[in-house]
């Protein structure tokens, strides 16, 4: 995903970046209302007015366009991830939390919000769907540790980034699904709102005691 505005693109960028919105907003469209099984991409095709042969210039599948949205956001955190000045000191956690926030602020403040809700919300219904997200997930997090183990000089036998980054993974989901829950318009904002209430109950999780309520004997 570019991250340059489209006063900067040029004619024929401009107008893939329009095709290609107007793709994943018919698919979400369709998706929605009549079924992401039951939905072809003839169908998809014919209402964006393009070739089948155009689609997969943009997309290999569509469970692809159907879960552009957070993918779209995945690569553009990282993308700062690789790019961005980052400190040298401080919590890992502290730092990949702030990364993430920062990425959810920067996404288009258009129909992104309402795109990604109406994704993670069929994600959650189509098993295809949800199945793509898990291997995208997989495919970012090895990603997003090669970049830091090339930044930080991190051992490849530490497990500590791995494990934070999964800890990342895991409260951007809590708040996603927080997020897709609430009624009303979707926004960044609220995103990133359930993202730092789910962030910084992190610390709290790895340390939470729990008390032995079965009583001697219990098992």
């Amino acid at each position: 995903m570019s991250t340059v505005t489209p006063g900067e693109l040029t004619l024929r960028e401009r107008k893939k970046l329009r095709t290609r919105e107007a793709l994943i907003d018919t698919a979400l469209r369709r998706f929605t209302a009549q079924g992401f099984d039951d939905t072809t991409l003839d169908e998809l095709c014919a209402e964006v007015e393009i070739s089948k042969r155009t689609f997969f210039r943009y997309f290999a599948t569509k469970e692809d366009v159907a879960t552009a949205p957070t993918q779209d956001m995945w690569a553009l955190f990282l993308s700062g991830l690789g790019s961005r000045r980052l400190p040298r000191g401080g919590p890992l956690m502290e730092l990949l939390g702030r990364e993430l926030l920062a990425t959810v602020e920067e996404m288009p403040a258009g129909g992104w919000a309402e795109h990604a809700v109406l994704s993670c919300r069929l994600a959650a219904a189509t098993p295809s769907m949800s199945a793509h997200s898990l291997q995208f997930c997989d495919r970012t997090t090895r990603a997003a540790l090669a970049v830091l183990r090339e930044r930080f000089g991190f051992d490849p036998r530490d497990l500590r980034p791995r494990l934070a980054l999964d800890l990342l993974v895991a409260a951007f989901h809590c708040a996603l699904e927080e997020w897709t829950a609430r009624p009303g318009p979707a926004s960044r904002e609220g995103l990133a709102a359930c993202l730092r209430e789910a962030l910084s109950a992190v610390p709290g999780a790895v340390t939470l005691e729990v008390a032995d309520r079965q009583g001697p004997g219990g098992g």
